[in-house]
């Protein structure tokens, strides 16, 4: 299984071109083992259309149930020991939908997908890159 960040999830749902063939093969690789989406994730997509920061063609109920529902992909819930990893990651910055991701990724031992260049540089956590 690999981990998403919101972004590539986001980009995937919507096509957006942002989203590289490299990534397209990366997701279309690990459906039969699983595409972990944080709960986390499912907050600061909803975070960012309260906030008009984010569009979406449908509802967020309808968006979430709809991006939940792609192949391979597993909501992943937040638990106490992701909680307590994302307060143990030395040296990583304060964001905190960045902190529970990448220690969701952490608690899981897998591979994060994301072009979040603060996630990329930080060594406590295995990226596809």
């Amino acid at each position: 299984m690999i981990v998403i960040d919101t972004h590539i999830w986001v980009w995937w749902v919507q096509n957006d071109t942002s989203l590289t063939r490299q990534h397209q093969q990366w997701l279309q690789e690990n459906e039969t083992d699983g595409i972990g989406v944080s709960i986390v994730s499912c907050w600061e997509v909803a975070k960012l259309v309260e906030k008009n920061r984010l569009i979406l063609p449908l509802s967020i109920k309808d968006w979430l149930d709809t991006a939940l529902a792609y192949p391979g992909v597993r909501l992943l819930d937040l638990t106490l020991p992701i909680i307590i990893n994302s307060t143990q990651l030395s040296g990583f910055h304060s964001d905190p939908f960045d902190q529970m991701i990448v220690a969701t990724a952490r608690i899981y031992d897998s591979y994060l997908l994301t072009v979040d260049r603060k996630i990329l540089d930080y060594p406590g956590v295995k990226t596809l890159k």
